[in-house]
């Protein structure tokens, strides 16, 4: 496993689900584009697995 990961939104919330919305801001998107970098373990990588629709992983 990498160490982390780095998470971008790539598509917009506006059509999505409640609860995936909820999901996108937990992970700390907000804005489309937007990128961040968070640990690698099993409840972020269960995040962007319910949202993989609408954001790109990357391990680095």
């Amino acid at each position: 496993m990498a160490e982390k990961l780095k998470i971008t939104l790539t598509k917009s919330t506006i059509g999505a689900i409640p609860k995936h919305r909820r999901t996108v801001e937990a992970l700390g998107l907000r804005k489309l584009n937007s990128t961040v970098e968070l640990p690698d373990n099993a409840s972020v990588r269960g995040m962007v697995t319910q949202v993989r629709h609408l954001v790109k992983m990357e391990e680095i």
